[in-house]
């Protein structure tokens, strides 16, 4: 029986947070896998690295960082022919995601070629979602809240809509467009009950008042965590 191929979720940003199934299969390795975007390192790489087998192989999956996902796909379908003639060679392939694989994670597409050609195995890993509520110390949703998470990167009328119909809620992926949604929050009267980390977990993370938030400064990796009922769990 042929191994299958490993999509790891290696966590937020802390090495540590990693599972211990994740570590295990990493440190039985032959190729390692992870995304990279066309300029800077690969955080994905960064977190998982301390687990590297000394004799590993490691292939970088360059990410165009665009809004159309489709010169992003061609890389994909590059990389998956490399990763399935390495698996077919009886070698263990480890492919990493940052947080949790099927959690708005890039390997989704990888698994979307790879799992009609071989068996593809997802291990879990922590999202920055429930990193970033461990972080905060503040519970994410509690008995019969609705919790959604919201995509800023939505239009408006979709953002308001929904943060209006949640108890609980989450906005990820920020950076740019924090200022269209803190008026947004200002306009129900949720700033009171926003809280704000970027990197969480990571060793530049911060936490930060929302109302002193520097638009111009904030990074992808940046999450809203917001409870409308204040303290519901109590």
């Amino acid at each position: 029986m042929k191994k299958p191929i490993f999509g790891i979720g290696v966590g937020p940003g802390d090495p540590d947070l990693i599972t211990l199934k994740a570590k295990r299969i990493l440190e039985g390795a032959d190729l390692i896998v992870y995304p990279a975007p066309e300029n800077g390192y690969s955080i994905a790489r960064k977190i998982a690295f301390s687990h590297f087998p000394k004799n590993c192989q490691e292939l970088a999956i360059d990410i165009p960082m665009s809004p159309n996902r489709f010169p992003a796909m061609k890389v994909y379908e590059s990389a998956s022919e490399k990763i399935l003639e390495t698996a077919q060679n009886d070698k263990t392939v480890v492919i990493l995601c940052e947080g949790d694989p099927f959690f708005y994670g890039s390997f989704m597409y990888l698994f979307y070629l790879l799992n009609k050609r071989s068996t593809v195995e997802v291990i879990p890993g922590v999202s920055s979602v429930m990193a970033s509520s461990a972080r905060l110390s503040s519970p994410l949703a509690a008995r019969n809240d609705i919790f959604t998470v919201l995509p800023a990167p939505l239009e408006n009328q979709i953002l308001e809509q929904q943060m209006r119909a949640a108890h609980a809620f989450a906005l990820v992926k920020v950076g740019r467009h924090f200022s269209r949604v803190y008026k947004l929050l200002q306009k129900l009267d949720l700033l009171n009950k926003a809280l704000y980390i970027e990197r969480a977990t990571m060793d530049n993370e911060q936490i930060l008042d929302i109302n002193t938030v520097n638009p111009l400064e904030v990074p992808y990796f940046s999450i809203i965590l917001v409870h409308s009922r204040a303290r519901a769990w109590l």
